[in-house]
C-alpha cells in the first residue's frame, strides 16, 4: 500500500515572498492537492538574524492570496532543534557521526596545503576515528560519517538520475561548536517527522540532496521522492532579479492580476499539459504531475501573464471579482469602495470584464458607474463636447424620460433619433460618452444606460445638455 502523498513549502522568512518561492508553492499544493493528500507549510527560521516577524507574515499573505491552503499548523523549524540535537547526538552514540576537534585555523591550513600539492580541499577530519580516550577537553563539532567510496545516486523526477561520487562528499557538520544545529541537518529532521513523501523545490537545491541522503541512510528513514525544478529567468534569459521588475507575489496583487490567473501563469511557467495555456484549479490539480516539467529555465513573460489573466478576469464570477478588487484596492493603498460604489461594479461586471487584462484596467473601464456626479470630464470627453452636441442631447433627454429601459428599444430610440437630425448614430456617440462616464473610452452607451437606470441618465445627460 503506497503512502498519502505530503508535500511541503519551506521558505526562509527573510523578505516578501518571491515569485520563484510562490511557484515552488504551488508546485507542492497541486501535487498533493490532485492526489488527495496533504500540503505543509514551514518557515525555516533558523537565521535568527535575518528571519523577522514581518517576513513570516509577508510569505503567509502571499499564500492566502494566491489561494494555497496549507494543512495543519505552521511548523517553526527554530522551534525544533532540540529535536535535530536529538538526532545528532544518536548518531553519535551509534558511531555514525563522531566530534570533531579542529579549529578553524587548523581546516584553513589543511586546505592550503592541499591546494598548493594539487589535491582537493575537501576536509578530511583527523579526529573521524580517533579513539575517544584521546579527545582533548576542548570545543567540538559533531560530524556525520560519510561513505568514502561508491556513488550516491539522487533518483529525480525532473533530472533524472542524478550520481555523485561519494569521494566529492565531505563529513558534514551537524551540530555547531556551541551545539545548535545546522540547516542541512534540521530540513532531514522536520522532512522526516512532518511524513514528506515528496520534496520539490528549487534545482539550486539539488546537490543538497546527496548530502541530505547521509542522514536518511545513517537514521535508516525513507529517503522522499525527490523533484527539482529549474529556477525561473527573466525575458533576457538571466536568473529573474529586481531589473526584470517586481519579485514578489504581494507586488503582483498590488498590480492588480487576478489570483486565478497568477496561478494559471505559474503553473505554465515550467510545466505543461500538452499545448493548453488557460485553465481552472480543477483542470491542473487533475493534470499536474512530475513528467509536464521540463528540465531547462523558464522565461517569465509580462505580456503572457497578462494575456492568461485576462482571460481568467472574463470567465470569473462576477461577486467573486468584485470581493478580489476590494483586495487589490487594499494591496495597492487604494480607498475601498463603498457599498453603492461595490454593487454598481457587480451591476456592470458583464460589461466590463471581456477585455481587461488587469483589475486597473477593468476599474478604468467602470468609472463611469464608480463617479458620482458632477463628472471629472478627461480631455478627450471635452472635446467631444460643443455647442451643437449640447443642443442635441438636450432634445434627447425629454424622449429617454419617456423610453422603454430596455435595450432594444433604447437602440431603436437613439438610431431614430440620430437619423431625424440627418446623422449617424457613431456622432451621438461621442458625447454621450462624455456625458455618461466623463470619459471617451467606455463600455458601449447602452450598457452604461441600463447599468446607470433612467433617472442617473437623464441627470448626467441634462449636467450637460441643461
Amino acid at each position: 500500500m503506497t503512502k498519502p502523498v505530503v508535500t511541503r513549502f519551506a521558505p526562509s522568512p527573510t523578505g516578501f515572498l518571491h515569485i520563484g518561492g510562490a511557484r515552488t508553492a504551488l508546485f507542492n499544493w497541486l501535487y498533493a492537492r490532485g492526489r488527495g493528500g496533504k500540503f505543509l507549510l514551514r518557515i525555516e527560521d533558523t537565521d535568527r538574524e535575518r528571519s523577522t516577524p514581518e517576513a513570516t507574515a509577508a510569505i503567509l499573505q502571499g499564500l492566502d492570496w494566491l489561494g494555497l491552503d496549507h494543512d495543519g499548523e505552521v511548523v517553526s523549524q527554530f522551534e525544533g532543534a532540540a529535536r535535530h540535537a536529538d538526532v545528532a547526538h544518536q548518531l553519535l552514540a551509534e558511531g555514525k557521526a563522531y566530534k570533531c576537534f579542529a579549529t578553524q585555523d587548523e581546516i584553513a591550513a589543511f586546505r592550503d596545503a592541499a591546494k598548493a600539492e594539487g589535491k582537493s580541499t575537501l576536509y578530511r577530519s583527523p579526529w573521524r576515528d580517533a579513539a575517544e580516550d584521546s579527545h582533548p577537553d576542548a570545543p567540538y563539532v559533531v560530524r556525520i560519517k560519510a561513505p568514502q567510496d561508491g556513488e550516491t545516486v539522487i533518483r529525480d523526477e525532473v533530472q533524472g538520475d542524478v550520481t555523485i561520487r561519494n569521494s566529492q562528499l565531505d563529513d558534514m557538520i551537524l551540530l555547531r561548536s556551541d551545539g545548535t544545529p545546522v540547516y542541512m541537518l534540521a530540513v532531514v529532521v522536520d522532512d522526516h517527522d512532518m511524513g514528506v513523501t515528496h520534496v520539490i523545490r528549487g534545482d539550486d537545491h539539488l546537490n543538497n540532496a546527496a548530502r541530505q541522503m547521509m542522514v536518511y541512510e545513517a537514521m535508516g528513514w525513507d529517503v522522499p521522492v525527490w523533484a527539482h525544478i529549474p529556477l525561473i529567468h527573466g525575458p533576457d534569459g538571466k536568473k529573474l532579479s529586481k531589473r526584470h521588475g517586481a519579485l514578489g507575489a504581494q507586488e503582483y496583487q498590488a498590480m492588480g492580476y487576478p489570483a486565478a490567473g497568477m496561478r494559471n501563469y505559474l503553473a505554465r511557467l515550467g510545466w505543461s499539459h500538452g499545448d493548453d495555456e488557460f485553465f481552472t484549479d480543477a483542470q491542473v490539480k487533475e493534470w499536474f504531475d512530475m513528467g509536464g516539467i521540463g528540465k531547462s529555465p523558464a522565461r517569465f513573460d509580462t505580456k503572457k501573464l497578462e494575456n492568461i489573466c485576462g482571460q481568467h478576469i472574463a470567465v470569473s464570477d462576477d461577486a467573486a471579482l468584485r470581493q478580489e478588487i476590494q483586495g487589490y484596492l487594499q494591496a495597492a493603498g487604494e480607498p475601498a469602495l463603498t457599498d453603492a460604489q461595490s454593487q454598481g461594479l457587480e451591476d456592470a461586471m458583464y460589461c466590463l470584464k471581456d477585455r481587461a487584462r488587469t483589475f486597473p484596467e477593468l476599474l478604468e473601464k467602470a468609472q463611469f458607474v464608480l463617479a458620482s456626479r458632477p463628472l471629472d470630464r478627461d480631455a478627450k470627453a471635452e472635446k467631444a463636447l460643443n455647442s451643437v452636441s449640447d443642443g442635441i442631447l438636450n432634445e434627447l433627454t425629454p424622449q429617454l424620460q419617456n423610453a422603454s429601459w430596455a435595450r432594444d428599444d433604447l437602440e431603436a430610440l437613439l438610431n431614430q433619433f440620430a437619423e431625424a437630425k440627418e446623422t449617424k448614430f457613431g456622432k451621438l456617440a461621442g458625447p454621450l460618452r462624455a456625458a455618461l462616464a466623463g470619459r471617451a473610452v467606455t463600455p458601449s452607451v447602452f450598457d452604461m444606460m441600463l447599468v446607470l437606470g433612467r433617472e442617473e441618465t437623464v441627470a448626467r445627460i441634462s449636467d450637460i445638455a441643461g
